[in-house]
This record gives structure tokens, C-alpha cells and sequence, in this order.
């Protein structure tokens, strides 16, 4: 495809995005600026994007995507209470820290489970269901959101690696199914998602260095 035929593309799906793609992709810029300033409104903000991305992938033939975006939302919640609970003396528990060794081992371990269990899954939904879906591709992207957001809820920093992961996979990934406004999105998300990874080690530093 030549650049051209990519600025046509773009700007005929551009035109057909319909009034719920726009909601999510603010409700999910909104949502990754509060992670990146540690805001515990990364939570609900989030969740409208979540939501309504479960359809979106769903109606592209992106079953992994939907997946993720289902997680997410039980996820959201989850770490609403984690970033929220806090000890006796009204402090937070939590506090943006590295993975350990053992932590390390874990994330891949989970990545790699649950990316062999999307992969196979997609594989048979693409032959019985959705014909237009993008096995490794659905996987890699859904699999390593998966993990990310598992580690956000833990405040680790590591989990904006994994987000970029994320980030990279699915900006051409949305864009091959006729979401540019998505793909879009994920370009944001992916500069965002840098940057939250840049502050997230400063701040950790910063703590570090006042005890």
C-alpha cells in the first residue's frame, strides 16, 4: 500500500467513525494521563473505554481485543481498591516500585500463558467466527495488555513496558480493520505510555532518595 492509498484510507474511515469511538478513545486518553500522574482516577475514567471498546473489537473481528478490554474492566476495578486501600495511619499501601526476581518470572510466565491460550483460541474463531482475525497479531496485542494491566494494579513500573508492547502491536493492527481514529489513538497512547514510563522512575527515584 502506498502512502497515498494509506491517506485515502485514512481519511474515508476517518469520516465513517461513528460518536462511541470518540468517547472512547478520550475516556482512554483521559485515563492513561491520570496513571501517568499516579491518579487513582486512572480507574473510573478508564472505564468508559472499556466498555465501549469490548463492542468496538467485537464488531472489528478482534475476539483477543475484546478479551483484554473485558479484563480491563474487572481489572479497573480491582485496582480502584488496591491504589485506594490504605493503613492504619490513612496512608496509601501501595507505592510504585520494580518487579523482583520472582515478579520478573511471574509476568512472563503469565504472558506466556495467556498468549498461547489466545493464540489457539483466535485460530479456531478465526475458521468458525471471525474470519477476519489476525491470530499472532490479537494475541501479542491482548496478551501483553494483559499483563500490563495486571501489573498497573500493583503500581510496577515494569507495566509501562508493557504497554508499549501493547501500544505498538495495535496501531496497525486497528488501522488494518478500518479504526484509524483507534490507530490514532494507540500513537497517543504509546507517546503517553513512554512518558508515564519516564515519570513513574523518576518519581520512584524520588522516593528512594527520601528514605
Amino acid at each position: 500500500m502506498t502512502l497515498q492509498e494509506i491517506g485515502i484510507r485514512f481519511l474515508e474511515d476517518l469520516s465513517a467513525t461513528r460518536w462511541y469511538e470518540y468517547l472512547a478513545v478520550a475516556s482512554g486518553i483521559i485515563s492513561v494521563w491520570f496513571s501517568k500522574k499516579e491518579n487513582i482516577w486512572v480507574y473510573p475514567s478508564g472505564l468508559f473505554n472499556t466498555i465501549i471498546y469490548v463492542f468496538i473489537s467485537l464488531k472489528g473481528h478482534l475476539p483477543g481485543e475484546a478479551s483484554v478490554n473485558l479484563y480491563y474492566t474487572i481489572m479497573s476495578m480491582v485496582g480502584w481498591y488496591q491504589w485506594h486501600k490504605k493503613d492504619s495511619y490513612r496512608n496509601f499501601v501501595l507505592h510504585i516500585s520494580y518487579t523482583t526476581k520472582k515478579e520478573r518470572i511471574s509476568q512472563w510466565v503469565f504472558f506466556a500463558v495467556i498468549y498461547i491460550v489466545l493464540y489457539f483460541s483466535l485460530l479456531y474463531f478465526k475458521t468458525a467466527f471471525f474470519e477476519g482475525a489476525i491470530p499472532w497479531a490479537d494475541a501479542l496485542a491482548a496478551a501483553s495488555a494483559f499483563t500490563g494491566m495486571w501489573l498497573m494494579t500493583k503500581k510496577k513500573i515494569e507495566s509501562w513496558w508493557w504497554w508499549i508492547v501493547t501500544n505498538l502491536v495495535s496501531i496497525p493492527l486497528y488501522f488494518s480493520k478500518h479504526y484509524v481514529f483507534t490507530s490514532l489513538y494507540y500513537i497517543v497512547l504509546l507517546i503517553l505510555a513512554v512518558f508515564g514510563l519516564i515519570a513513574w522512575k523518576q518519581k520512584y527515584r524520588s522516593l528512594s532518595n527520601e528514605s
